[in-house]
C-alpha cells in the first residue's frame, strides 16, 4: 500500500481541487449570476460574499492541486464549504420535493469535509510543494 500512498495522496488533491476551481472559475466568468444566486439564498452583502468565495475556491483549489500550504488550505476550504453547504444546502428548509436532491447535496459536501479534513490531519504527500520545501 506504501507504493501507492503518493499516487493517491496526488490524485485526491486533484479531485478535491477540481471540486473548487472550476466552480470558483465560474463565479469569476459569471459574477452578476452567482450574486442573484447568493442574493436569492439570503446571504447578507452577497457580492462580498461571492467575491470572498470565489477566492478561497480558485486560490485554496490551486493550493490544494500543487500541494502547497496543503494543511492550511484544506482546513481553510473545510470550514468554507461547512459553511457554504448549511447556508445553501439547508434540506431542512425546502419544499419537501426538494429535499431529497438537497440533502443528497448536503451530504456529498459533507464527505468532502472529511476529504479535506483528511489532507489537513496528514497533509499532501511526497508528491507535492510542500514535500519540496521540507526537503530543500
Amino acid at each position: 500500500m506504501n507504493a501507492l500512498q503518493n499516487p493517491l495522496a496526488l490524485l485526491g488533491r486533484i479531485l478535491i481541487a477540481w471540486f473548487f476551481i472550476i466552480p470558483g472559475w465560474g463565479k469569476l466568468t459569471g459574477f452578476a449570476g452567482a450574486v442573484g444566486y447568493a442574493q436569492s439564498a439570503g446571504m447578507p452583502m452577497p457580492e462580498v460574499g461571492v467575491a470572498v468565495g470565489l477566492a478561497i475556491e480558485i486560490l485554496g483549489g490551486l493550493a490544494l492541486l500543487l500541494g502547497f500550504g496543503t494543511r492550511y488550505a484544506a482546513a481553510i476550504l473545510a470550514i468554507f464549504t461547512l459553511a457554504a453547504t448549511v447556508i445553501f444546502h439547508a434540506y431542512w428548509s425546502v419544499p419537501a420535493e426538494a429535499v431529497m436532491v438537497t440533502k443528497l447535496l448536503f451530504n456529498k459536501n459533507i464527505a468532502i469535509v472529511g476529504g479535506l479534513l483528511a489532507f489537513a490531519a496528514f497533509g499532501a504527500g511526497a508528491w507535492s510543494l510542500d514535500a519540496k520545501r521540507h526537503a530543500a
